[in-house]
């Protein structure tokens, strides 16, 4: 799933995207109301969360250009916390609202919300368990089994192990996984990736028979159950 941040204050933007993607969620992040509306209008995003005040162009204005011509669910942000604030948003095209201060795992409970309600944007709810061969992936528990037997997992080896699975058979490069899992730009003398697929191995494969994470050499990693 990915989603579009759209918060002014840097802290907790940054807070805001570290926590969403602990929560195996694709995260991007705009400071501004043009900057967010350029990205909500050009990309596609299963849902944006959207401070209702911004510089350049406030939230409500924001919302009102994205109504305009998309009807991706969005759940505004404010300090503002009077109902008529509220009232203001709910019928300016938001789908849900939060007042500052507010706990994260309410946000969290609320995207998920919103994700299952679904709509143009969302056809179908997505399946909250990935399976393949003996390997399942719970992804409202981030609980990882194979046989039966649970996985020790970090939060970074569930999301890799999670993006490779959604992309199952897909040879996924080093550059795409630092980007979705570590957000961060492909460095060559950076062996993060490396690191994390070793370790992942140890836990994923080695108890096991049947290996499942395959290199292929010169372009990347796996997630495929071969014949014996």
């Amino acid at each position: 799933m990915k989603l579009l941040v759209v918060e002014d204050e840097i802290k907790l933007a940054d807070y805001l995207r570290k926590g969403l993607t602990e929560e195996g969620f694709v995260v991007d992040v705009a400071h501004d109301g043009i900057d967010g509306l350029h990205l909500a209008c050009e990309l596609n995003y299963d849902l944006i969360v959207l401070d209702g005040m911004l510089p350049g162009i406030d939230g409500l204005a924001v919302l009102a250009a994205l109504r305009q011509s998309r009807q991706t669910p969005v759940l505004m942000l404010t300090a503002r916390g009077q109902v008529e604030d509220r009232v203001k948003g709910l019928l300016g095209g938001a789908d849900d609202y939060l007042v500052k201060p507010f706990a994260f795992s309410e946000l969290v409970a609320r995207i998920h919300v919103l994700l299952r309600r679904g709509g143009p944007a969302q056809p179908a709810p997505e399946a909250t368990t990935l399976r393949m061969a003996d390997l399942e992936l719970d992804l409202i528990r981030r609980r990882a089994t194979r046989s039966g037997q649970r996985l020790d997992l970090t939060a970074k080896e569930f999301n890799l192990l999670s993006l490779l699975l959604r992309r199952q058979g897909e040879v996924l490069s080093r550059t795409e996984l630092a980007s979705q899992v570590w957000d961060m730009n492909f460095d060559s003398e950076t062996n993060v990736v490396e690191v994390a697929v070793r370790r992942l191995r140890l836990k994923l494969d080695q108890p096991f028979a049947q290996p499942l994470l395959h290199t292929v050499r010169g372009m990347g990693y796996v997630l495929e159950s071969r014949p014996a």
